[in-house]
């Protein structure tokens, strides 16, 4: 069985993340074939593309969320996603036990506050209230607490939010826009009910295409599903071994792998991208060190830098203005001169991408 070594499995994949070359393809496009963008920074998705495309720009995704081609909404791991709707309509019901549990064992919103509830009323409730409109949290608690008054009105609206498959409308996620999230659902935003007959095996399938070579416990990870190993062990698939860790890792047969030698450029990822939260075994992209000394929510709620295929460093937009935009770039380690270059670069790139029409300014802080 053949061995992949870490640097093999970091090339492969971010091969098919379409971040060693960009490509000539639609956000459509690229949102179906990475099975989704995390979403819960409103804005992410947007860097999320750029990094990922030529000629991407805002407008493209704007158009797909207005005429409800994409949609965001919760999906793998319980977090919002930016997913087309046709995918969103395919795969919301196989991420409903996940859903489930973020209901039922959650400390703040569920356990004890939903015990004895008549659930079925809840859920039916909370689809009367977004019939007549898409509703924020707070229209959802005031609609449901005079109606089952002894419980909390928080721990009903999660419910509703979680168990319903629900869709958070524009202009949240819009590109110059904000707001509080206003939620539908499927059936009332996209006028078709999600698939009634889901197929796990696509999802593994899609999950590979894009994130793989993978291990079970990846696609666990990323889908934040269980027992998926009996979905692994009917699949036509290749194995290899992580020379690493000697776990059995899977692949598509048909792909073959690039050179693990293959050349990466410097890549902006916006906060939250899934390239870093897609697998249980995170070292093809953090190394050991950076790992031990950097907690995972750090490196996730700011924009990560990857160079060579590593994080190298974390990074955010300072309350960029029309006139002036400063970007940050905190590196984990000292860089070579000829690589902060590089990354100056790219990050002239992204500041002309996210504010066109201002000075740009881009300055070094601690980790």
């Amino acid at each position: 069985m053949t061995k992949l070594s870490l640097q093999a499995l970091n090339r492969a994949t971010l091969h098919r993340q379409w971040l060693i070359e960009r490509q000539d393809a639609t956000a459509l496009d690229a949102i179906e074939h990475l099975v989704g963008l995390q979403a819960q920074s409103p804005l992410a998705p947007y860097v999320g593309l750029w990094t990922r495309l030529n000629g991407f720009q805002p407008a493209e995704l704007v158009t797909l969320l207005e005429e409800r081609q994409a949609v965001r909404g919760s999906m793998m791991r319980a977090t919002i996603h930016l997913m087309s709707s046709r995918d969103f309509l395919a795969f919301r019901p196989l991420i409903q036990p996940r859903l489930e549990r973020e209901v039922f064992q959650n400390i703040t919103y569920g356990r004890h506050r939903l015990e004895g509830l008549d659930m079925d009323a809840v859920l039916r409730a909370g689809i009367d209230r977004m019939t007549e409109g898409p509703a924020t949290a707070v229209q959802l608690r005031e609609h449901l607490a005079p109606l089952w008054p002894d419980r909390e009105p928080a721990a009903l609206a999660h419910a509703v939010r979680c168990l319903l498959p629900t869709i958070q409308t524009p202009p949240r996620g819009i590109w110059g826009k904000g707001g509080n999230p206003t939620m539908s659902t499927a059936e009332l935003w996209l006028d078709s009910a999600v698939d009634p007959n889901p197929v796990v095996d696509d999802l593994v399938l899609r999950y590979l295409a894009a994130y793989g070579p993978a291990s079970v416990a990846d696609a666990q990870t990323w889908s934040g599903l269980t027992h998926l190993s009996e979905v692994f062990d009917r699949l036509d698939l290749r194995q290899y071994t992580d020379a690493s860790s000697g776990r059995p890792v899977y692949d598509l047969p048909h792909i073959t792998l690039p050179d693990e030698s293959l050349e990466v450029p410097t890549r902006f990822l916006p906060e939250y991208d899934n390239l870093l939260l897609s697998h249980a075994d995170r070292t093809r992209w953090i190394d050991t060190a950076t790992r031990q000394r950097l907690t995972l929510q750090e490196v996730l709620t700011k924009g990560s830098l990857l160079h060579n295929g590593q994080a190298r460093a974390l990074w955010k937009l300072t309350k960029p203005t029309k006139t002036r935009s400063v970007l940050e770039i905190a590196p984990f380690t000292n860089l070579p001169r000829k690589t902060w270059q590089s990354i100056e670069s790219e990050a002239h790139n992204l500041l002309t991408f996210t504010t066109p029409t201002a000075t740009h300014e881009i300055t070094r802080v601690e980790a």
